[in-house]
């Protein structure tokens, strides 16, 4: 049966979708932007938001666990404004996840909501 799994420490959904849905072990996450919990978008580039983003992943998660954290991520799927942030984003996600990274795909797209920069959701092992 599925559970919808939300938190006040990520921004709110925009649209007519969940935060996050629990199925089984797994937890889907719906895509985030580099909002914060107020629903402001960040303005200061690809790097804030970029690390905002993963906050709200985090967060999420904690929702879902406390036991859990960003090595539970199986897989990403990131889509970028412009693929020149491709480096940067190696940069954070070298940051924030040890080895073994998460399985993930990165595509360039024409836009975002709210002008974002980045936008990722993420499939994640729960218990």
């Amino acid at each position: 049966m599925k559970k919808i799994v939300s938190t006040n420490f990520a921004p709110s959904a925009i649209g007519t979708y969940s935060q996050a849905v629990s199925y089984s072990n797994l937890l889907f996450i719906s895509g985030q932007i580099g909002i914060n919990v107020k629903n402001n978008m960040l303005e200061s580039g690809f790097e804030s938001q970029a690390r905002q983003v993963f906050q709200n992943i985090l967060n999420i998660i904690k929702a879902k666990d406390t036991s859990l954290d960003l090595s539970s991520v199986l897989k990403l799927t990131i889509y970028l404004k412009d693929l020149s942030d491709f480096d940067m984003l190696n940069e954070i996600m070298n940051s924030v996840f040890n080895a073994p990274y998460p399985a993930r795909a990165a595509v360039e797209v024409s836009r975002l909501p709210k002008d974002a920069l980045i936008e990722i959701d993420a499939i994640v092992a729960s218990q």
